[in-house]
Parts: structure tokens; C-alpha cells; sequence
């Protein structure tokens, strides 16, 4: 099987796997919104990044080590080698997992009550200690397969993970309910435990059944700290980059309910606003981003295969193959949340203000889904320095704008600041992508063509409004026809310029 096939059925499983957990977590986010409502949210939005910090330290950087150190050694044909990087990795990341795991548990008072400035995160904090070890092990199992291309076998973890994640939430929703407590925002950390739980144990058994298939022995496994020294010498800067996204991204976290109030708001305001942010707009927002992650995630080891192998041409033509696939699918879903934003956040979550907010973080979508591949390419040749540089630019304009803008304009503030981060950030890597790697670029194919496309296909959800208006039709299912509308007529108006017809042109 060709590198290129192969890239493409391991997005392709990637991408099915993760639409399909999206899905269910776009409805998993509905159902908190109306469980534990929008102050709860943000209550446990604000958890996220402290979670996200700590695992970033235990797994972030060695998981993409792993992934690439493992890809060279199958490449090379020597499994052995592959699996000793596994071993080292996995037990040096559980290691530093029960230290910082231990940390987060008996030090979640300060930071619940210091640092976020909310003391009903402490027992949420308490709760996530337990599940960071069982994600840091499923974490680094992933970067096996994610390193031979064997994508399923994550994507089936991610999709258990989720799917347990999801029951066990509404079973405990149910036990408060009978028991007369009202639901918390502790029944989605107790979620995210238990899947985290069942996703680790699927993991281990998985992998054992490889190294059984493979003959490996650890015993074979000599000089460990060799192989722990290559992959620190490697994830020392990608850690340090997730490390420090991390802290600013808190950072931005604790300070946004802050200036809130400096905007004139009351505590439960600020948090209210900030959940409908985090917790309705930016899932949504996120949403078709599960394509572009998949592909960024097969990116990184085959652009190391290519690179290791002299293949410059390859990784150009990827590059400028990503690009244009990214604009077309950013340009498609600005289009959606900027006309259908209102109606998503009344329909779907019964909030206002969430249609508002996605009708301006549509302008994001360009630059954000683009901003995932051009990183991964990057990191794939080596370039984890300057990723990680154009990160803390990135964030530093957002707290920047926090700090300022918002006690000015409110949240809109933080929004605009989110804006020009992106634009900057993605505006960054192209340059840097543009001096390692001659790519093309057509402003008219790349960028006007689908721009038009997406103008057209809205004026046809128009008429088709007009024409559904007096049917005796719910509000969601107008709305799904008139997305999947749009989306059909942008693919029928793009179809000339899919990369399966530019091939039989060239044919």
C-alpha cells in the first residue's frame, strides 16, 4: 500500500472515529447545559486547562516522540527498537503522572481557591487527579499506533472513552436526581473518570496482544536510559510548548471572570457568560476541526518519513494539498455559523447569547482549522522551536486583550483578541512552512472560488426557508435542511476543484 493511501485511510479512520465521538459529545454538551446549567459549565470549564496543564507535562511532548521515534524505527523494519521507546516512554510519563497526580489532589485547595478563584473547583480537582495517570497510559499507547499508522485501534479508545464518559454522566445525573441532590458539575468529572478508566484498560489489553503477536521480550530492553535520553532530547521543547499553552491558557482562564466583573457584572453573570462561551459556542466552533486534527495527527510521522527519506517534493505537495483542503472546509463553516449562528444557539441550547458568540467566532474557523496542519507539518520537520515561539505570540495577544478589552467591551473583547491571535499565529507558521518547503498557492481556486460557492449556497437555504416556513415542521429539523442543503450545494459548486478530478484532469 502506497504512503499516500495509507495517510489517507488512517485520516479517514480517524476522522470517521472522531466525527462520530464529536457528535456525541456535541449532544453530551447539550445535556450538561440543561443538567447543571450554564454556571456549572463554566465551573467546570475552568478546571479544564489546570487538567490539560498537568497532562500536557506528563504526556504531551513524549506522545508525539513516540510517535515519531516509533515511525523511523518501523520504517527501518525494527519493531524491537519501536517497542523499547514504548516501554521507556510509557513508564517514565506514569511515573511523572502519580507525582503530578498526587499534587493536583492534595494541593487542589490552593489552586481551586488561589489560583482559579473558585472554591467549588476543589472537589472537581480532587477527582481528575485519579483520572490523569489512566490518560497519560492511554495517551502514550496511542503515539504506538499513531507512529505505524494503525489509527483504528486510538479512534476505537477515543470513541469507548466517550460513549462511557457520556453513560456513566447520566447515570450519576440520575442518582442525584432520585437522591434529591441537585446536578453538579461533579457528575461530568466523575464521567470523564470513568472514561478515562475504560479507555486505559482497552489500551493495555490492545497493546499486550501486539507484543505477544511481535515476540517482544522487555527483558531485551538493556539500556533504557538511552532510549528515555532520545526522547526527552525531543519532547523537552514540545512540553515546554504545551507546558506554557497550558499556563497561559489558565491564565486566560482565571482571568476572564475577573474582568468580567471589572465589565460591571455579578459572580454568577461572569461564570454564566463564560460557560455559554467554553461550554455551548466553542464546542460547536470545534466541531468540524475533528477532520483537520485527524489529518494533522497522520501528518507529523509521515512528513518525518519523507523528510528522513529526502522527499521534498512529497512534503510540498502535502502541504499544498492541506491548505487548500483546510480553506475549503474553513470558508464552508464560517458560511454556517455566521448565517445559521443565531438559530443554532437558540434551537440547540435555548440561549441567545450562544448564537451570538458563534456568529463572531465563525471568522475563526479559516484560520483555526488551517492553524492545526500547519503545526503538525512543522513539527514534522523539526520545527518545534519556532511552533512553540508562535504559540506563546498567539496567547500572549489574548490575555493581552483579556486584560484590556474586556473590562471595555466585555466578552466581545476576548472574542476580537481570539481573532487577531489566530490571524497571527496562522499568518506565523505560513511563513515559517513557506522558507523550509516551496508550496503553491492560488488565491482564486484557493480562496474566491469557495468564497462564492458558500455566498451561493446560502442564498439557497433562503428560498428553501421560504418554501419549509409553512410545513408543519420542528425548528431542528428546518435547520438540519438548510445546513445539509448549503453543504450540498458548496460541494456540487467546489466539485470541479476536488483533488479527485484534478488528478483525471492530469490524466
Amino acid at each position: 500500500m502506497s504512503r499516500k493511501k495509507t495517510l489517507l485511510i488512517g485520516a479517514f479512520i480517524l476522522t470517521l472515529t472522531g466525527m462520530i465521538s464529536r457528535i456525541i459529545g456535541f449532544f453530551y454538551r447539550i445535556f450538561l447545559s440543561h443538567a447543571i446549567g450554564a454556571e456549572q459549565l463554566g465551573i467546570f470549564q475552568l478546571v479544564s486547562p489546570v487538567y490539560s496543564m498537568a497532562l500536557s507535562v506528563c504526556s504531551a511532548g513524549i506522545q508525539t516522540s513516540l510517535s515519531r521515534f516509533i515511525a523511523a524505527k518501523t520504517a527501518e523494519k525494527d519493531s524491537s527498537s519501536a517497542l523499547h521507546f514504548l516501554v521507556t516512554g510509557t513508564v517514565f510519563s506514569f511515573l511523572l503522572s502519580l507525582l503530578s497526580a498526587a499534587i493536583l489532589y492534595f494541593f487542589a485547595a490552593p489552586i481551586g481557591e488561589g489560583f482559579l478563584g473558585e472554591s467549588r473547583t476543589v472537589p472537581l480537582l480532587q477527582v481528575l487527579a485519579f483520572s490523569l495517570p489512566l490518560s497519560v497510559v492511554h495517551s502514550c499507547i496511542a503515539g504506538w499506533y499513531y507512529g505505524r499508522n494503525k489509527t483504528a485501534i486510538p479512534s476505537l479508545g477515543q470513541l469507548l472513552e466517550q460513549i462511557i464518559r457520556v453513560m456513566a454522566s447520566y447515570i450519576i445525573y440520575l442518582i442525584f436526581l432520585s437522591e434529591g441532590r441537585t446536578p453538579s458539575a461533579l457528575l461530568a468529572v466523575l464521567g470523564t473518570l470513568a472514561g478515562d478508566l475504560v479507555s486505559c484498560l482497552f489500551s493495555l489489553i490492545m497493546i499486550r496482544l501486539e507484543t505477544l503477536h511481535l515476540g517482544y521480550r522487555i527483558r531485551t530492553l538493556t539500556k533504557p536510559f538511552a532510549y528515555l535520553k532520545l526522547l526527552l532530547l525531543m519532547s523537552y521543547p514540545l512540553m515546554a510548548n504545551r507546558v506554557c499553552m497550558s499556563l497561559l491558557h489558565s491564565l486566560e482562564t482565571t482571568l476572564i471572570p475577573g474582568r468580567l466583573l471589572a465589565n460591571g457584572m455579578e459572580t454568577a453573570e461572569a461564570l454564566s457568560i463564560y460557560g455559554v462561551l467554553t461550554g455551548m459556542a466553542m464546542p460547536l466552533i470545534f466541531f468540524p476541526s475533528t477532520i483537520t486534527n485527524s489529518v494533522s495527527v497522520v501528518l507529523m510521522p509521515d512528513v518525518a518519513r519523507n523528510q528522513a527519506a529526502g522527499n521534498r517534493s512529497s512534503i510540498a505537495s502535502t502541504t499544498a494539498q492541506t491548505i487548500r483542503f483546510c480553506l475549503y472546509l474553513g470558508i464552508f463553516s464560517l458560511g454556517i455559523f455566521f448565517f445559521f449562528g443565531n438559530s443554532m444557539g437558540t434551537i440547540l441550547f435555548h440561549n441567545d447569547d450562544a448564537g451570538v458568540f458563534l456568529r463572531i467566532l465563525a471568522f475563526l474557523c479559516p484560520f483555526l482549522y488551517l492553524d492545526a496542519t500547519l503545526s503538525s507539518i512543522l513539527t514534522g520537520l523539526g520545527k518545534t522551536r519556532q511552533v512553540f515561539f508562535q504559540n506563546v505570540a498567539g496567547h500572549s495577544i489574548r490575555i493581552v486583550f483579556v486584560w484590556f478589552a474586556v473590562p471595555i467591551q466585555g466578552i466581545r473583547g476576548y472574542l476580537i483578541g481570539m481573532l487577531v491571535s489566530e490571524i497571527l499565529t496562522t499568518f506565523l507558521r505560513l511563513a515559517s512552512l513557506y522558507r523550509e518547503v516551496f508550496f503553491s498557492f492560488h488565491a482564486w481556486s484557493d480562496l474566491l472560488i469557495p468564497s462564492g460557492a458558500m455566498a451561493a449556497a446560502a442564498g439557497c437555504t433562503l428560498f428553501l426557508g421560504q418554501f419549509l416556513q409553512p410545513l408543519p415542521l420542528s425548528s431542528l429539523t428546518v435547520l438540519f435542511l438548510e445546513v445539509g442543503t448549503a453543504a450540498c450545494v458548496y460541494l456540487l459548486l467546489l466539485r470541479p476543484l476536488l483533488p479527485r478530478n484534478i488528478l483525471r484532469r492530469k490524466r
